[in-house]
């Protein structure tokens, strides 16, 4: 049996429903999403691994997701840096980013220097809204994370992915293939091109909105944020 996914038109309606129906704030699904990919980093990364963490942020809400996620993992006891060429100017975006300047978190501008001093890198660029072509400064953003020499954990999509239709045929991205994939509240259809280790984050689906949108979401464990699974959705132990 194939894993269950969600297409990127109902995962659109299920945050607006999120917002609604379910009373969230963006803040609170960001700080959610946040934590959770920041609790697949620690499982796939332990601070053993190495504590410098480079974290690829766009200008939407993955790269909001990101940030989330770098403040966590600064508490953790990690050493990221964040790349957030293109950063949001809204409210929300701008106190993200002064939480982590509190914390002393360096931002950077020479993604391609960064990705050599780092031990793992958290790619938030583009997440399941992403169409059309890859804009500057990220095609060689893009085309650095095809060529790391070091794990790579993308949230919600590898950047340049189609939710739909996978990886590009061509260009930045085409061979883009992170060792590690965090789906936010569902599975999207992209997975099904994807080969690497696949958590799903985001424990905040009420019943209600999980018939709705027929979700088929595994159980939680114990006070975890992410659920490992394998290519049928089937839970994997995390011993």
């Amino acid at each position: 049996m194939a894993l269950k996914t969600l297409s990127a038109m109902n995962a659109a309606a299920l945050d607006k429903d999120l917002m609604s129906i379910g009373a969230f704030s963006i803040d609170q699904l960001m700080e959610l999403a946040g934590l959770s990919v920041s609790q697949a980093v620690y499982r796939v990364h332990p601070p053993k691994s190495g504590r410098r963490i480079l974290v690829a942020c766009g200008p939407g809400n993955n790269g909001g997701d990101g940030l989330v996620a770098a403040r966590h993992l600064w508490h953790y006891g990690y050493k990221p840096t964040i790349y957030y060429p293109k950063q949001g100017k809204n409210d929300l975006y701008e106190r993200l980013a002064t939480q982590l300047k509190n914390l002393s978190i360096p931002f950077i501008e020479d993604f391609h220097s960064a990705l050599k001093e780092t031990d793992h890198v958290v790619d938030a660029i583009f997440g399941f809204s992403f169409s059309g072509e890859v804009r500057e400064p990220f095609p060689a953003v893009i085309t650095g994370l095809e060529k790391a020499s070091v794990p790579v954990t993308s949230v919600d999509a590898p950047s340049s992915w189609n939710i739909e239709s996978g990886p590009p045929s061509e260009g930045p991205g085409a061979e883009f293939v992170p060792e590690v994939l965090v789906s936010l509240t569902a599975p999207k259809p992209l997975v099904k091109w994807y080969t690497g280790r696949h958590f799903i984050g985001g424990r905040f689906v009420s019943p209600d909105l999980k018939e709705k949108y027929d979700l088929k979401l595994p159980e939680y464990e114990g006070i975890d944020q992410v659920v490992e699974v394998d290519g049928e959705g089937k839970v994997k132990s995390n011993i």
